[in-house]
């Protein structure tokens, strides 16, 4: 395409210097800009080569920076979990600074806790688990659920469990799982510095959220800062609302479990109180995921202590669904029950469990934009 610059030719000798009516002609003479004076081939494709291999740069880029990208959006989204409480703390008198010293510490007693009192349990749970594995099978093929899964489906069950005895009593198919001992050891070393550098991220990134949220605003232009600022908020605020909330019910469901198994006699409470805490973390569908996982296992304890643990977390599950939730997630943004589904199954599948534990904040983010930007724009034109 080209600019068309106008050239106005200087006044002839014999035109009167008072000026004339008579309209001065005026030619235009075009101005080639970049693209229409790239007219080679050759420097056509040097140019799109060249975009393209930036391109590429950049996206092996950001695939190396994949775990540092992690590691940050952890620590960003612990930051804005953490903050609720920062600022009640605040509202209480304390400095910022204090209560930041106050939230940090009371979260090392608690994981120093949780360490001391939980890991060695677990440690001695998991040795136990494998060592009874196969008196627990043993169990379960003289109850009455065995029988009649045999008289269904034939000696295809227990050819079954043979198999899967035999597998899981082999120390060399767990380290194969594991991908061996020494990758084992090397994923929890990462693992445990990985968790370092999240705890001291979030630390920075909770200090400077209020001059973070400064800066972001400062980029937009100067007549929309207000609306930016104030969605900015409502969007954090949500945010951590949300993280806090979640984990308040994941506590609650890990101790609803704890108990069950110890009131029920069913092995390996601690161990099973872990798991409870990990998986509903999911929003929406961990609690059922739980559920299923756990009934499974008891059922090689027995049908039914399997059917009252079952019956009781189900119970469970709709109290939390309807009193504890609403009550807990009362600061977060709504977000319907099919865009949850799909944002935990998005996130879950590209980023894991951390896909899926910020997939509803995102959102929920995402929705707030578009009802306070896109809508009104969109109801604007006519």
């Amino acid at each position: 395409m080209t600019d068309a610059t106008p050239a106005v030719p200087p006044p002839a000798d014999d035109a009167p210097a008072g000026g004339t009516d008579t309209p001065v002609e005026t030619t235009y003479v075009p101005r080639r800009t970049l693209f229409a004076s790239v007219s080679n081939p050759f420097a056509i494709g040097f140019f799109l080569t060249l975009g393209g291999l930036v391109a590429l740069g950049l996206g092996v880029a950001v695939i190396n920076l994949s775990t540092v990208l992690i590691y940050i959006a952890f620590a960003l989204f612990a930051a804005l979990g953490l903050d609720p409480i920062v600022r009640f703390l605040e509202r209480r008198g304390l400095g910022r600074g204090w209560a930041i010293l106050i939230v940090f510490a009371g979260f090392a007693v608690i994981l120093v806790g949780v360490v001391s009192l939980v890991v060695p349990t677990l440690v001695r749970q998991i040795t136990q688990f494998f060592s009874d594995l196969p008196a627990t099978i043993n169990t379960f093929q003289s109850s009455d659920v065995y029988a009649w899964l045999q008289d269904t489906f034939g000696d295809q069950i227990g050819n079954l469990l043979s198999e899967f005895e035999t597998f899981i009593t082999n120390p060399a198919n767990i380290a194969a799982i594991g991908g061996g001992v020494l990758q084992v050891g090397a994923t929890i070393a990462t693992t445990v510095s990985g968790l370092l550098i999240v705890l001291v991220l979030s630390l920075y990134f909770l200090a400077s959220l209020d001059t973070m949220k400064v800066a972001f605003t400062r980029l937009s232009p100067a007549r929309y800062r207000v609306k930016v600022r104030s969605m900015t908020d409502e969007i954090t605020d949500s945010i951590g609302g949300y993280l806090m909330g979640m984990v308040v019910l994941a506590f609650f469901n890990s101790l609803v479990a704890f108990f069950l198994h110890l009131i029920l006699g069913l092995p390996f409470p601690a161990l099973m109180a872990v798991a409870a805490f990990s998986i509903t973390l999911i929003p929406l569908v961990g609690p059922v995921l739980y559920w299923i996982f756990a009934s499974i296992l008891a059922l090689f304890t027995s049908p039914l202590t399997a059917l009252i643990f079952a019956i009781a977390y189900l119970v469970y599950i709709q109290i939390e669904a309807y009193v504890l939730t609403p009550r807990v997630m009362s600061r977060a943004i709504a977000v319907p029950g099919a865009l949850v589904v799909i944002g935990a199954l998005v996130g879950g599948t590209l980023l894991g469990l951390l896909g899926a534990l910020v997939a509803i904040p995102v959102t929920a983010s995402i929705l707030l934009i578009i009802k306070q930007v896109v809508i009104p724009r969109q109801d604007a034109k006519l």
